[in-house]
Parts: structure tokens; C-alpha cells; sequence
């Protein structure tokens, strides 16, 4: 219930009235004593300057990037899946690896024999496509619906490359190192 403003029958007269209290003045802010101890026992916020990057580690960088470019670029082997049906209906093969699911690729048809005979399956006709190494990783690799990355002649040792599902390789929206922010809106 609000209350109703004073008529001028129920105002008190203006001598009457209470004057409105006047801020005291605030006194000046005080200098700080000075510390007695001296400045060489004061700790101070010391500015970190950037880590240089191992040299070794700036080459292996450069070095990765200039591969990921190369498959970017390049043309690639993938064999279709074992699954029964047309060559249309059947998938990409790919092999899971610690919750990661891998596009199994291949630079030439003798890094695919390689791959069949480690398998002991040389002898069975193996169905491929050729697709550019950066449609894997920008479409193929979003569209598995799972943690997903490229294996490259992964028969082959060390001579094979792992492109894993990371930020900088693959889609943002389809990489596991996102923030867990990201990850909602994706």
C-alpha cells in the first residue's frame, strides 16, 4: 500500500521542516608511511618473458606441417569397408584405436599390397577410392560422428604418418582437443 502525498492542511510549516544533513567533509587520503625495510628485501613482480621453443622441436613442427600440406594436397588410396552391399553402400575402412577411429589410407596401390599382406588378406580383391587428402580430413572425418583421424600407409612403420583428430589437422568442430565450451555449441 503506498501512501498518499501530504495535502498542504498536513504539511508542517517550512520553519518546521527538518533540514537535509550536509556531508561532512572527508579528509584527504594520507601518504603511506614509508616501509622501514629496505628495497632489497622486497619482492617484485618479475615480467616472465616468452620460453624460446626447443630448435628441435621447431623443426619437427615445420616438418609436420609440411607433410599435413603434402596430404592436403595429394590424391590418397582409401579401401572401402569389408561390409556386404554395393560399392556405393559401403564405407571407408577404418581401424579404432584407443577410442580413436582411423581412416586407413594409402599414398600408391603397392602401400595398400603392403597393408593387405600384413593383414594375410593379399589375395582378396581390394575396392578403393581416390580421394584428396584434404576431403578426408575436412568432410570424412566430421562425418564419421565419432573421434576420427587419417592412418597414411599405416602397413608402413615409421614411414607411415598419423594425422589425429586435432585442431590445426582437422575441423575444429570435429577435434578432441576443443574446449569442453566449444564442445556444446558444436
Amino acid at each position: 500500500m503506498t501512501e498518499a502525498p501530504a495535502t498542504p492542511a498536513q504539511r508542517p510549516p517550512a520553519s518546521e521542516t527538518v533540514p537535509e544533513p550536509v556531508p561532512e567533509p572527508v579528509p584527504a587520503a594520507q601518504e603511506p608511511e614509508p616501509d622501514p625495510e629496505p628495497d632489497a628485501q622486497k619482492t617484485q613482480p618479475v615480467a616472465q618473458e616468452p620460453v624460446p621453443e626447443d630448435p628441435e622441436v621447431t623443426t619437427r613442427r615445420r616438418e609436420f606441417l609440411r607433410l599435413l600440406g603434402e596430404f592436403r594436397r595429394t590424391a590418397v588410396l582409401v579401401p572401402l569397408g569389408d561390409f556386404p552391399g554395393t560399392e556405393d553402400e559401403r564405407g571407408l575402412l577404418t581401424a579404432d584405436f584407443n577410442g580413436i577411429r582411423f581412416i586407413l589410407a594409402f599414398s600408391d596401390e603397392q602401400a595398400m599390397a603392403r597393408y593387405a599382406q600384413a593383414r594375410g588378406e593379399f589375395s582378396r580383391e581390394w575396392t578403393y577410392r581416390t580421394i584428396l587428402g584434404a576431403r578426408l580430413l575436412d568432410v570424412a572425418v566430421p562425418a564419421a560422428g565419432v573421434p576420427c583421424g587419417v592412418a597414411l600407409d599405416c602397413a608402413d612403420g615409421p614411414d607411415g604418418m598419423v594425422f589425429p583428430p586435432v585442431r590445426g589437422i582437422v575441423p575444429d568442430e570435429a577435434a578432441v582437443d576443443r574446449d569442453e565450451g566449444e564442445r556444446g555449441s558444436a
